[in-house]
């Protein structure tokens, strides 16, 4: 059974693309099946992932709106590792479509309902603001994984990501939960960045992830290359941080299922 995980922060700017991107590889290498789904009408994690989004055939969009099944629309990138549901800027089509659609919010859980075992892991990227998207990503998802810098504003907008939560929690989707929070851009030399960091363990606790994704050139060449970081430089500090995430990520899982089994 695949776990779905929605990696989103209605915060710009905090490394939401680059995490679902790297931690999709990063899973990849551990063999572990993986689908990337691009709902960002930026299609950053498209491109990122080696697909261009100017010349796709079916897309998220279509799949949102029902035009076409999501078999035909999932793509599988050599450069990547992983497949892709690709997107690009017809996703603010779908947006608007879907204010009209019956079932509107649930089209995205019932399009991964259809291909799910064949996948370990659904990485969702959201786009950095609260709307129909973001919404069909937390009623499929499983859990949700928030990127966050530690910096001033950073508790402020987190606030209001977990009100959202709670409201899809309460509305549409009462499984969702908060998969953990992952201290991005990260510079150990900034005091501010210290003192948010601890100020997250102090409310959080083992919620926040160990994995610390420190600030990195070489992740912030490897889109431009259309490549994952760990295809770009494996031996690159941002490299290792998503490897490390990821078995961070599958170690709680089979420390969760066995939990389960004994119980």
């Amino acid at each position: 059974m695949s776990r779905i995980i929605a990696i989103t922060n209605q915060k710009g700017g905090v490394g939401k693309t680059t995490t679902c991107v790297n931690l999709a590889a990063a899973l990849a290498l551990t063999r572990r099946r993986v689908l990337l789904v691009d709902l960002d009408p930026q299609g950053n994690a498209t491109m990122g992932s080696g697909v261009d989004k100017h010349e796709l055939e079916w897309s998220a969009c279509d799949v949102l709106l029902g035009d076409v099944g999501i078999r035909q629309a999932i793509m599988s990138p050599e450069a990547a590792g992983y497949e892709v549901l690709p997107a690009n800027s017809d996703l603010t089509a779908a947006e608007v479509g879907l204010l009209q659609a019956e079932g509107r919010e649930g089209r995205l859980r019932d399009a991964l309902a259809e291909v799910a075992d064949r996948y370990d892991y659904i990485l969702i990227d959201c786009p950095p603001s609260l709307n129909m998207l973001t919404i069909n990503a937390l009623a499929a998802a499983d859990s949700v994984l928030i990127p966050i810098q530690c910096e001033y504003y950073a508790l402020e907008g987190l606030s209001a990501l977990l009100e959202t939560i709670e409201q899809v929690r309460s509305g549409v989707n009462p499984q969702l939960e908060v998969e953990g929070l992952l201290r991005t851009m990260f510079d150990a030399r900034n005091n501010l960045a210290n003192q948010v960091s601890e100020q997250l363990i102090e409310h959080f606790g083992d919620k926040v992830y160990r994995t610390i994704v420190p600030r990195n050139v070489r992740l912030a060449e490897a889109p431009s290359h259309g490549m994952p970081v760990l295809r770009y430089d494996k031996a690159s500090r941002g490299a290792r941080a998503y490897l490390a995430l990821a078995g961070e990520l599958v170690r709680r899982d089979q420390e969760a299922l066995a939990v389960a089994e004994r119980g």
